[in-house]
């Protein structure tokens, strides 16, 4: 993990530009449908948080985007994520493919409302 790395900025700078394409497609996808989220940078990757509760991450590897939605998001949408590798709370989305753009912003506006029916305690 690389210390030097404070901001998602960092993060996807550290990429080549065909990778930096993808993670600012999931970035602007995350800050659209869910814009208070808190951004940070955790487990060396972009984190985000809403009512200060795990919301979503995503990470650049080799050969595939991870996408982690916590088990809750691979469980709702498990039938649309039968194509691609997925473990308990993770997704790999295939860097030669094009990304499911509209499938990660169904998954982010759930686990907004899965997070605001939990943790919005007002």
């Amino acid at each position: 993990m690389d210390s030097s790395i404070t901001s998602v900025d960092d993060y996807v700078g550290n990429y080549p530009m065909d990778v930096q394409d993808k993670l600012l497609e999931i970035r602007n996808i995350i800050i659209k449908n869910a814009p208070n989220a808190i951004e940070h940078i955790l487990y060396g990757m972009p984190a985000y948080k809403t009512f200060g509760k795990p919301l979503v991450y995503f990470a650049a590897y080799v050969h595939h985007i991870g996408f982690y939605a916590t088990p809750t998001g691979n469980l709702e949408f498990a039938d649309e994520l039968k194509n691609f590798k997925t473990g308990k709370g993770s997704i790999q989305f295939p860097m030669g493919q094009p990304l499911p753009l509209e499938l990660i912003m169904k998954i982010v506006k759930f686990r907004v409302s899965e997070n605001e029916q939990k943790y919005n305690l007002k």
